[in-house]
């Protein structure tokens, strides 16, 4: 299954890459489940970011590699894949784009998952949707 949610902001593609941080990070996850953050190395090529899920009665750790980086003057981009996943999990691609526009930049969050059958892909869809239209709110915010 693929998710795209687009977020327009108003600072520039490298201004927006910088802000690519630890904290940005946290800021963007919800309230539920609860995220502890084991490891944050960044956003390059062999980063690792790893964190746990508290689901309140259990806990599952999620990590990701960075697997690829890119960036030039129209485009920044770095890729994390699901090295370790939570059980409902069973592949995770998010390719994380930042384009230069006129007016600012357009932050792409283009996710590819699957699950470990079709019916819960279609069942995830709707909550892994509402994480990512979390963050437009957040983007805005943070990079006004």
């Amino acid at each position: 299954m693929n998710i795209l949610v687009k977020s327009s902001v108003n600072q520039n593609k490298d201004t927006v890459a910088q802000g690519f941080t630890e904290d940005l990070f946290l800021k963007l996850n919800p309230p539920f489940p609860p995220v502890k953050l084991l490891q944050f190395d960044g956003c390059k090529k062999d980063d690792i970011v790893a964190l746990e899920l508290n689901f309140l009665l259990f806990k599952q750790k999620w990590e990701s590699l960075i697997t690829s980086d890119f960036d030039n003057p129209d485009e920044w981009q770095f890729v994390d894949e699901g090295v370790e996943l939570p059980f409902f999990l069973k592949y995770w691609k998010h390719t994380h784009r930042v384009l230069e526009t006129e007016n600012g930049s357009e932050i792409i969050d283009d996710i590819e998952y699957k699950t470990p059958n079709w019916l819960l892909d279609i069942l995830m869809y709707p909550a892994l949707l509402l994480q990512f239209l979390f963050r437009k709110p957040i983007y805005k915010k943070v990079f006004k």
